[in-house]
Protein backbone atom coordinates (compact mmCIF):
# COMPACT_ATOMS: atom_id res chain seq x y z
CA UNK A 1 0.00 0.00 0.00
CA UNK A 2 1.32 3.20 -1.08
CA UNK A 3 1.11 6.52 1.24
CA UNK A 4 -0.29 9.74 0.46
CA UNK A 5 2.06 11.91 -1.45
CA UNK A 6 1.95 15.79 -0.71
CA UNK A 7 1.08 17.71 -4.30
CA UNK A 8 0.79 20.96 -2.32
CA UNK A 9 0.74 22.61 0.80
CA UNK A 10 -0.88 26.00 1.91
CA UNK A 11 0.90 28.93 2.88
CA UNK A 12 0.77 29.40 6.64
CA UNK A 13 -1.48 26.74 7.23
CA UNK A 14 -0.75 23.93 10.17
CA UNK A 15 0.98 21.88 7.39
CA UNK A 16 3.13 24.91 6.67
CA UNK A 17 3.54 25.94 10.05
CA UNK A 18 5.02 21.85 10.86
CA UNK A 19 7.55 21.77 7.58
CA UNK A 20 5.36 19.91 5.38
CA UNK A 21 6.78 20.05 1.66
CA UNK A 22 5.58 19.02 -1.80
CA UNK A 23 6.54 16.03 -2.50
CA UNK A 24 6.50 14.70 1.34
CA UNK A 25 5.01 11.06 1.34
CA UNK A 26 2.41 10.65 5.10
CA UNK A 27 3.56 7.36 5.98
CA UNK A 28 1.54 7.65 9.15
CA UNK A 29 -1.09 9.94 10.75
CA UNK A 30 -1.52 9.33 14.61
CA UNK A 31 0.37 5.63 14.26
CA UNK A 32 -2.22 4.88 11.00
CA UNK A 33 -2.18 4.73 7.70
CA UNK A 34 -5.20 5.06 5.81
CA UNK A 35 -6.51 3.47 2.59
CA UNK A 36 -8.00 6.30 1.13
CA UNK A 37 -8.61 10.22 1.53
CA UNK A 38 -11.91 9.00 3.25
CA UNK A 39 -9.81 7.31 6.63
CA UNK A 40 -7.29 10.29 5.48
CA UNK A 41 -9.96 13.29 6.19
CA UNK A 42 -10.72 11.52 9.67
CA UNK A 43 -7.58 11.37 10.77
CA UNK A 44 -6.38 15.20 9.53
CA UNK A 45 -9.39 16.28 11.63
CA UNK A 46 -7.59 16.40 15.30
CA UNK A 47 -5.95 18.82 16.68
CA UNK A 48 -2.77 17.15 17.03
CA UNK A 49 -1.34 15.20 14.90
CA UNK A 50 2.07 13.16 14.42
CA UNK A 51 3.01 12.70 11.03
CA UNK A 52 5.92 10.22 9.97
CA UNK A 53 7.17 11.44 6.99
CA UNK A 54 9.23 10.48 4.34
CA UNK A 55 11.27 13.10 2.13
CA UNK A 56 12.88 12.72 -1.57
CA UNK A 57 16.75 12.72 -1.21
CA UNK A 58 16.60 11.57 3.21
CA UNK A 59 17.33 8.39 3.90
CA UNK A 60 15.71 8.87 7.27
CA UNK A 61 12.08 9.49 7.99
CA UNK A 62 11.10 12.53 9.37
CA UNK A 63 8.79 13.08 12.55
CA UNK A 64 6.63 16.21 12.42
CA UNK A 65 4.54 17.33 14.67
CA UNK A 66 0.84 19.41 13.72
CA UNK A 67 -1.27 21.29 16.10
CA UNK A 68 -4.16 23.49 15.23
CA UNK A 69 -8.13 23.91 16.00
CA UNK A 70 -10.32 20.84 15.54
CA UNK A 71 -11.78 20.40 12.26
CA UNK A 72 -9.21 22.90 11.35
CA UNK A 73 -7.88 22.45 7.20
CA UNK A 74 -4.49 20.62 7.54
CA UNK A 75 -4.00 22.78 4.38
CA UNK A 76 -2.69 19.97 2.12
CA UNK A 77 -3.43 18.15 -1.10
CA UNK A 78 -2.73 14.82 -1.98
CA UNK A 79 -1.97 12.63 -5.11
CA UNK A 80 -4.38 10.63 -5.11
CA UNK A 81 -7.85 9.37 -3.48
CA UNK A 82 -6.71 6.11 -2.99
CA UNK A 83 -3.87 5.09 -1.82
CA UNK A 84 -4.34 1.09 -1.45
CA UNK A 85 -4.64 -0.04 -4.76
CA UNK A 86 -7.72 0.92 -6.87
CA UNK A 87 -10.62 -1.60 -7.23
CA UNK A 88 -9.96 -2.48 -11.10
CA UNK A 89 -13.39 -3.56 -12.55
CA UNK A 90 -13.12 -7.70 -13.82
CA UNK A 91 -16.20 -6.80 -15.94
CA UNK A 92 -15.91 -7.38 -20.16
CA UNK A 93 -18.71 -5.24 -20.86
CA UNK A 94 -19.28 -4.97 -24.75
CA UNK A 95 -20.70 -1.63 -24.61
CA UNK A 96 -17.48 -0.04 -22.31
CA UNK A 97 -16.34 2.82 -23.17
CA UNK A 98 -13.09 2.13 -22.40
CA UNK A 99 -12.36 -0.87 -24.13
CA UNK A 100 -13.20 1.50 -27.63
CA UNK A 101 -10.38 3.87 -26.76
CA UNK A 102 -7.64 5.00 -29.02
CA UNK A 103 -4.29 4.05 -28.27
CA UNK A 104 -1.71 7.14 -27.45
CA UNK A 105 -4.33 8.92 -25.13
CA UNK A 106 -3.21 9.55 -21.27
CA UNK A 107 -2.31 6.36 -19.34
CA UNK A 108 -4.54 7.28 -16.58
CA UNK A 109 -7.48 7.29 -19.03
CA UNK A 110 -7.83 3.25 -19.42
CA UNK A 111 -8.13 2.32 -15.66
CA UNK A 112 -11.14 0.64 -15.41
CA UNK A 113 -12.16 0.99 -11.90
CA UNK A 114 -15.33 -0.29 -10.15
CA UNK A 115 -14.66 0.82 -7.12
CA UNK A 116 -17.44 1.93 -4.09
CA UNK A 117 -14.97 4.40 -2.73
CA UNK A 118 -14.50 6.50 -6.16
CA UNK A 119 -18.26 5.86 -6.29
CA UNK A 120 -18.41 7.54 -3.45
CA UNK A 121 -15.96 10.58 -3.79
CA UNK A 122 -16.45 11.22 -7.45
CA UNK A 123 -19.78 9.71 -8.45
CA UNK A 124 -18.53 6.98 -10.50
CA UNK A 125 -20.55 4.01 -11.30
CA UNK A 126 -19.87 0.64 -9.85
CA UNK A 127 -21.52 -2.76 -10.58
CA UNK A 128 -21.00 -4.04 -7.14
CA UNK A 129 -19.25 -7.09 -8.66
CA UNK A 130 -16.39 -6.55 -6.54
CA UNK A 131 -18.27 -5.68 -3.46
CA UNK A 132 -17.31 -7.60 -0.29
CA UNK A 133 -19.31 -7.32 3.03
CA UNK A 134 -16.02 -6.14 4.73
CA UNK A 135 -16.87 -3.11 2.40
CA UNK A 136 -20.57 -3.38 3.27
CA UNK A 137 -19.92 -3.40 6.62
CA UNK A 138 -17.98 0.04 5.79
CA UNK A 139 -20.05 1.59 3.73
CA UNK A 140 -23.28 1.35 6.87
CA UNK A 141 -20.89 2.14 9.67
CA UNK A 142 -19.26 5.82 7.98
CA UNK A 143 -22.61 6.03 6.16
CA UNK A 144 -20.50 6.21 3.03
CA UNK A 145 -23.18 7.98 0.12
CA UNK A 146 -24.37 8.94 -2.09
CA UNK A 147 -23.24 5.73 -4.55
CA UNK A 148 -24.55 5.24 -7.57
CA UNK A 149 -24.94 1.70 -9.34
CA UNK A 150 -24.75 0.27 -12.88
CA UNK A 151 -28.30 -1.94 -12.65
CA UNK A 152 -28.00 -2.51 -16.64
CA UNK A 153 -31.10 -5.42 -16.62
CA UNK A 154 -32.35 -6.99 -13.01
CA UNK A 155 -32.73 -10.36 -14.83
CA UNK A 156 -29.59 -12.57 -13.26
CA UNK A 157 -29.00 -14.03 -16.98
CA UNK A 158 -29.67 -11.35 -18.60
CA UNK A 159 -26.80 -8.95 -16.15
CA UNK A 160 -24.63 -11.71 -16.10
CA UNK A 161 -24.37 -12.13 -20.09
CA UNK A 162 -23.96 -8.18 -20.65
CA UNK A 163 -21.57 -7.84 -17.96
CA UNK A 164 -19.71 -10.67 -19.12
CA UNK A 165 -18.96 -12.03 -15.59
CA UNK A 166 -20.72 -14.92 -14.02
CA UNK A 167 -20.88 -12.41 -10.70
CA UNK A 168 -23.24 -9.76 -12.09
CA UNK A 169 -26.21 -12.60 -11.77
CA UNK A 170 -25.96 -11.77 -8.05
CA UNK A 171 -24.02 -8.34 -7.27
CA UNK A 172 -27.17 -6.81 -6.82
CA UNK A 173 -27.67 -8.66 -3.52
CA UNK A 174 -25.50 -5.71 -2.08
CA UNK A 175 -27.38 -2.79 -3.50
CA UNK A 176 -30.50 -4.68 -0.84
CA UNK A 177 -28.11 -4.51 1.91
CA UNK A 178 -27.27 -1.11 1.17
CA UNK A 179 -30.87 0.23 0.38
CA UNK A 180 -31.62 -2.24 3.73
CA UNK A 181 -28.89 -0.27 5.64
CA UNK A 182 -30.31 3.33 4.32
CA UNK A 183 -27.91 4.73 1.96
CA UNK A 184 -28.93 6.36 -0.75
CA UNK A 185 -28.27 5.04 -4.16
CA UNK A 186 -28.81 6.35 -7.68
CA UNK A 187 -28.79 3.51 -10.33
CA UNK A 188 -28.29 3.67 -14.13
CA UNK A 189 -29.17 1.21 -17.10
CA UNK A 190 -27.43 1.54 -20.12
CA UNK A 191 -29.79 0.48 -22.69
CA UNK A 192 -27.60 -1.81 -25.35
CA UNK A 193 -30.40 -2.06 -28.92
CA UNK A 194 -31.22 -5.79 -29.13
CA UNK A 195 -30.14 -6.80 -25.85
CA UNK A 196 -31.66 -4.93 -22.73
CA UNK A 197 -34.45 -2.65 -24.52
CA UNK A 198 -37.67 -3.78 -25.25
CA UNK A 199 -39.38 -6.26 -22.75
CA UNK A 200 -35.83 -6.98 -20.77
CA UNK A 201 -36.40 -3.09 -20.12
CA UNK A 202 -39.75 -3.09 -18.57
CA UNK A 203 -38.62 -6.24 -16.52
CA UNK A 204 -36.42 -4.05 -15.13
CA UNK A 205 -38.23 -1.76 -14.15
CA UNK A 206 -40.24 -4.12 -12.80
CA UNK A 207 -37.35 -5.69 -10.76
CA UNK A 208 -36.97 -2.08 -9.51
CA UNK A 209 -40.29 -1.88 -7.91
CA UNK A 210 -40.53 -4.79 -6.38
CA UNK A 211 -37.28 -5.70 -5.62
CA UNK A 212 -35.58 -1.73 -5.00
CA UNK A 213 -38.27 0.45 -4.44
CA UNK A 214 -36.22 2.58 -2.42
CA UNK A 215 -33.28 3.29 -5.03
CA UNK A 216 -33.38 7.00 -5.02
CA UNK A 217 -33.45 7.43 -9.14
CA UNK A 218 -32.54 5.51 -12.28
CA UNK A 219 -31.07 7.03 -15.01
CA UNK A 220 -31.78 5.06 -18.16
CA UNK A 221 -28.85 6.03 -20.92
CA UNK A 222 -27.79 4.59 -24.69
CA UNK A 223 -24.45 3.42 -25.21
CA UNK A 224 -21.73 5.38 -26.83
CA UNK A 225 -20.25 3.93 -29.87
CA UNK A 226 -16.53 5.28 -30.89
CA UNK A 227 -14.70 3.65 -34.05
CA UNK A 228 -12.85 1.89 -32.36
CA UNK A 229 -14.87 -0.46 -31.05
CA UNK A 230 -14.78 -4.50 -31.82
CA UNK A 231 -18.06 -5.70 -31.10
CA UNK A 232 -20.14 -6.60 -33.27
CA UNK A 233 -23.75 -7.08 -31.53
CA UNK A 234 -23.46 -3.46 -30.54
CA UNK A 235 -24.89 -0.27 -32.82
CA UNK A 236 -26.10 2.94 -32.29
CA UNK A 237 -30.13 3.32 -31.09
CA UNK A 238 -32.57 3.70 -33.99
CA UNK A 239 -34.74 6.84 -34.27
CA UNK A 240 -37.88 4.44 -33.12
CA UNK A 241 -35.89 2.92 -30.52
CA UNK A 242 -35.15 5.83 -29.01
CA UNK A 243 -38.58 6.80 -29.28
CA UNK A 244 -39.41 3.56 -27.72
CA UNK A 245 -37.67 4.20 -25.30
CA UNK A 246 -38.65 7.31 -23.80
CA UNK A 247 -42.24 5.61 -23.61
CA UNK A 248 -41.07 2.93 -21.81
CA UNK A 249 -39.32 5.59 -19.28
CA UNK A 250 -42.93 7.52 -19.39
CA UNK A 251 -44.92 4.65 -18.85
CA UNK A 252 -42.93 3.62 -16.00
CA UNK A 253 -42.62 7.19 -14.47
CA UNK A 254 -46.84 7.17 -14.49
CA UNK A 255 -46.48 3.64 -12.31
CA UNK A 256 -43.36 4.77 -9.88
CA UNK A 257 -45.61 7.72 -9.07
CA UNK A 258 -48.74 5.83 -8.55
CA UNK A 259 -46.81 3.22 -6.18
CA UNK A 260 -43.75 4.92 -4.41
CA UNK A 261 -45.32 8.52 -4.98
CA UNK A 262 -42.21 9.28 -7.49
CA UNK A 263 -41.41 9.26 -10.78
CA UNK A 264 -37.77 7.62 -9.86
CA UNK A 265 -36.52 6.83 -13.55
CA UNK A 266 -36.07 9.33 -16.16
CA UNK A 267 -34.48 9.00 -19.48
CA UNK A 268 -30.84 10.96 -20.95
CA UNK A 269 -31.31 13.97 -23.25
CA UNK A 270 -30.16 11.70 -25.84
CA UNK A 271 -32.78 9.64 -26.50
CA UNK A 272 -35.07 13.10 -26.79
CA UNK A 273 -32.56 14.43 -29.55
CA UNK A 274 -32.42 10.83 -31.07
CA UNK A 275 -36.01 10.09 -31.27
CA UNK A 276 -37.14 13.83 -32.34
CA UNK A 277 -39.02 14.27 -29.19
CA UNK A 278 -39.25 17.50 -27.17
CA UNK A 279 -37.70 17.12 -23.52
CA UNK A 280 -39.97 17.06 -20.75
CA UNK A 281 -40.82 20.11 -18.86
CA UNK A 282 -38.27 20.97 -15.96
CA UNK A 283 -40.25 20.33 -13.08
CA UNK A 284 -40.52 16.63 -14.30
CA UNK A 285 -36.82 16.48 -13.61
CA UNK A 286 -37.53 16.75 -9.78
CA UNK A 287 -34.99 18.61 -9.11
CA UNK A 288 -32.22 17.11 -11.80
CA UNK A 289 -31.14 14.10 -10.00
CA UNK A 290 -29.43 12.41 -12.62
CA UNK A 291 -28.01 16.02 -14.01
CA UNK A 292 -24.32 14.84 -13.83
CA UNK A 293 -25.38 11.65 -15.82
CA UNK A 294 -26.93 13.63 -19.27
CA UNK A 295 -30.43 13.45 -17.99
CA UNK A 296 -32.24 16.79 -18.15
CA UNK A 297 -29.61 18.59 -18.65
CA UNK A 298 -30.76 20.49 -21.45
CA UNK A 299 -33.75 21.60 -19.81
CA UNK A 300 -31.66 22.86 -16.75
CA UNK A 301 -29.31 24.75 -19.30
CA UNK A 302 -31.92 26.41 -20.96
CA UNK A 303 -34.09 27.43 -17.54
CA UNK A 304 -30.11 28.94 -15.73
CA UNK A 305 -29.58 30.54 -19.23
CA UNK A 306 -32.87 32.22 -19.36
CA UNK A 307 -32.30 33.33 -15.66
CA UNK A 308 -33.86 30.65 -13.45
CA UNK A 309 -30.20 29.66 -11.53
CA UNK A 310 -31.01 27.35 -9.08
CA UNK A 311 -33.26 25.62 -11.68
CA UNK A 312 -30.72 22.69 -11.39
CA UNK A 313 -29.88 21.04 -8.07
CA UNK A 314 -28.69 17.76 -9.25
CA UNK A 315 -28.28 15.11 -6.42
CA UNK A 316 -26.44 16.10 -3.25
CA UNK A 317 -22.21 15.95 -3.91
CA UNK A 318 -21.17 13.17 -1.95
CA UNK A 319 -17.69 13.28 0.01
CA UNK A 320 -15.61 14.66 -1.90
CA UNK A 321 -17.69 18.27 -1.84
CA UNK A 322 -15.75 18.77 1.17
CA UNK A 323 -12.96 16.84 1.81
CA UNK A 324 -9.69 18.69 2.32
CA UNK A 325 -6.79 17.34 0.03
CA UNK A 326 -9.15 14.91 -2.70
CA UNK A 327 -7.60 15.38 -6.06
CA UNK A 328 -9.56 16.77 -8.73
CA UNK A 329 -10.09 13.94 -10.79
CA UNK A 330 -13.60 12.56 -11.59
CA UNK A 331 -16.41 13.56 -13.51
CA UNK A 332 -17.49 15.55 -10.78
CA UNK A 333 -14.46 17.48 -10.63
CA UNK A 334 -13.86 20.79 -11.79
CA UNK A 335 -12.42 20.78 -15.20
CA UNK A 336 -10.76 24.36 -15.64
CA UNK A 337 -9.38 26.84 -13.22
CA UNK A 338 -11.83 28.92 -11.29
CA UNK A 339 -9.81 31.79 -12.64
CA UNK A 340 -10.55 31.50 -16.25
CA UNK A 341 -13.83 30.24 -15.74
CA UNK A 342 -14.42 33.75 -14.08
CA UNK A 343 -12.75 35.71 -16.18
CA UNK A 344 -14.84 34.00 -19.14
CA UNK A 345 -17.81 35.21 -17.58
CA UNK A 346 -16.81 38.37 -16.91
CA UNK A 347 -16.05 39.05 -20.22
CA UNK A 348 -17.97 42.06 -21.91
CA UNK A 349 -20.57 40.90 -24.23
CA UNK A 350 -20.64 41.44 -27.98
CA UNK A 351 -22.49 44.30 -29.32
CA UNK A 352 -22.04 47.16 -31.87
CA UNK A 353 -18.33 47.38 -32.34
CA UNK A 354 -17.60 44.03 -30.44
CA UNK A 355 -16.45 41.32 -31.78
CA UNK A 356 -18.64 38.47 -32.82
CA UNK A 357 -18.73 35.84 -30.51
CA UNK A 358 -19.01 31.50 -31.83
CA UNK A 359 -19.81 29.31 -29.16
CA UNK A 360 -17.80 25.99 -29.79
CA UNK A 361 -20.18 22.73 -28.62
CA UNK A 362 -20.59 19.05 -29.58
CA UNK A 363 -22.95 17.73 -32.12
CA UNK A 364 -25.83 16.88 -29.29
CA UNK A 365 -24.98 20.79 -27.69
CA UNK A 366 -25.79 22.11 -30.89
CA UNK A 367 -29.64 20.97 -31.05
CA UNK A 368 -29.64 22.29 -27.33
CA UNK A 369 -28.18 25.98 -27.97
CA UNK A 370 -29.45 26.85 -31.07
CA UNK A 371 -32.92 27.81 -30.19
CA UNK A 372 -31.35 29.63 -27.12
CA UNK A 373 -28.87 31.58 -29.11
CA UNK A 374 -31.38 31.67 -32.50
CA UNK A 375 -31.67 35.90 -33.24
CA UNK A 376 -28.90 37.40 -30.42
CA UNK A 377 -27.30 39.63 -32.30
CA UNK A 378 -23.64 38.64 -32.88
CA UNK A 379 -23.73 35.28 -31.44
CA UNK A 380 -23.14 32.28 -33.30
CA UNK A 381 -22.95 28.49 -32.85
CA UNK A 382 -20.05 26.75 -34.13
CA UNK A 383 -20.72 22.82 -34.01
CA UNK A 384 -17.37 20.44 -33.51
CA UNK A 385 -17.36 16.85 -35.21
CA UNK A 386 -16.48 14.28 -33.19
CA UNK A 387 -13.89 12.39 -35.40
CA UNK A 388 -11.39 11.58 -32.81
CA UNK A 389 -13.83 9.06 -31.53
CA UNK A 390 -16.33 8.93 -34.25
CA UNK A 391 -19.30 6.55 -34.14
CA UNK A 392 -22.58 7.90 -32.44
CA UNK A 393 -20.33 10.18 -30.14
CA UNK A 394 -22.08 13.66 -29.91
CA UNK A 395 -21.85 15.30 -26.65
CA UNK A 396 -19.76 18.41 -26.21
CA UNK A 397 -17.57 16.53 -23.25
CA UNK A 398 -16.36 14.42 -25.34
CA UNK A 399 -14.65 16.73 -27.61
CA UNK A 400 -10.63 16.35 -28.26
CA UNK A 401 -8.27 18.72 -29.18
CA UNK A 402 -7.26 17.51 -32.14
CA UNK A 403 -11.24 18.35 -33.14
CA UNK A 404 -11.66 21.61 -31.84
CA UNK A 405 -8.48 22.54 -33.41
CA UNK A 406 -9.42 21.47 -36.93
CA UNK A 407 -12.99 23.37 -36.24
CA UNK A 408 -10.99 26.89 -35.47
CA UNK A 409 -8.27 26.28 -37.79
CA UNK A 410 -10.58 28.32 -40.91
CA UNK A 411 -12.53 30.47 -38.32
CA UNK A 412 -11.68 34.18 -38.52
CA UNK A 413 -9.25 35.69 -36.10
CA UNK A 414 -11.31 38.77 -34.93
CA UNK A 415 -14.14 36.43 -33.25
CA UNK A 416 -14.47 35.61 -29.13
CA UNK A 417 -14.69 31.70 -29.28
CA UNK A 418 -16.41 30.58 -26.00
CA UNK A 419 -15.53 26.56 -25.02
CA UNK A 420 -17.26 24.85 -22.50
CA UNK A 421 -14.99 23.54 -19.41
CA UNK A 422 -16.62 20.06 -20.27
CA UNK A 423 -13.94 19.70 -22.37
CA UNK A 424 -11.25 19.90 -20.21
CA UNK A 425 -9.91 18.18 -16.81
CA UNK A 426 -6.35 19.86 -15.91
CA UNK A 427 -6.28 22.28 -18.39
CA UNK A 428 -5.94 19.42 -21.04
CA UNK A 429 -8.90 17.96 -23.25
CA UNK A 430 -8.53 14.10 -23.80
CA UNK A 431 -6.10 13.34 -26.56
CA UNK A 432 -3.53 15.58 -24.16
CA UNK A 433 -4.09 18.66 -26.41
CA UNK A 434 -3.68 21.94 -24.17
CA UNK A 435 -5.50 25.32 -24.89
CA UNK A 436 -2.34 26.56 -25.81
CA UNK A 437 -1.65 24.29 -29.10
CA UNK A 438 -4.99 25.66 -30.51
CA UNK A 439 -5.05 28.05 -33.65
CA UNK A 440 -7.19 30.50 -31.88
CA UNK A 441 -7.26 31.61 -28.28
CA UNK A 442 -10.21 30.81 -26.31
CA UNK A 443 -12.60 31.97 -23.68
CA UNK A 444 -13.21 28.73 -21.28
CA UNK A 445 -16.22 29.02 -19.71
CA UNK A 446 -18.06 26.63 -17.14
CA UNK A 447 -20.66 24.23 -19.04
CA UNK A 448 -23.84 25.55 -17.70
CA UNK A 449 -26.88 28.23 -19.10
CA UNK A 450 -25.83 30.88 -16.24
CA UNK A 451 -22.07 31.02 -16.92
CA UNK A 452 -22.67 31.40 -20.92
CA UNK A 453 -25.76 33.84 -20.46
CA UNK A 454 -23.21 36.13 -18.60
CA UNK A 455 -20.22 35.25 -20.88
CA UNK A 456 -22.27 36.80 -23.60
CA UNK A 457 -23.32 39.92 -21.34
CA UNK A 458 -26.72 39.12 -19.94
CA UNK A 459 -28.27 37.43 -23.30
CA UNK A 460 -31.50 36.01 -23.07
Amino acid sequence: MSAPKVTAVTEASPADRAGLRAGDELLTLNGKRPRDVIEYQALVDDEAIDLRVRRPGRRRELRLSVAKQAGEPLGVAVESAVFDRVRTCDNHCAFCFIHQLPKGMRRSLYLKDDDYRLSFLYGNFTTLTRFTELDAERVLEERLGPLFVSIHATDPIVRARMLRNPKGATSLRWLRVLLDGGIEVHGQVVVCPGVNDGAVLDTTMLGILDRFPELATAGVVPLGLSRYSHEDDMRPHTGAEARAVCETVARWQEIFEHQLGRRLVYAADEYYLLAGLDFPEAHTYDGFPQHENGIGMARAFEAAFRGADDAARGVKAGFFAWVEGAPASGYRAERAPASTAEASAGTPPAGPGSRQVAVLTGAYGAKVLGPLLEGLDGVRLLPVDNDFFGGNIGVTGLLAGVDVARALATQPDDHRYLLPDACLSDDRFLDGMTLSELPRPVEVVPADGRSLRLALGGAR
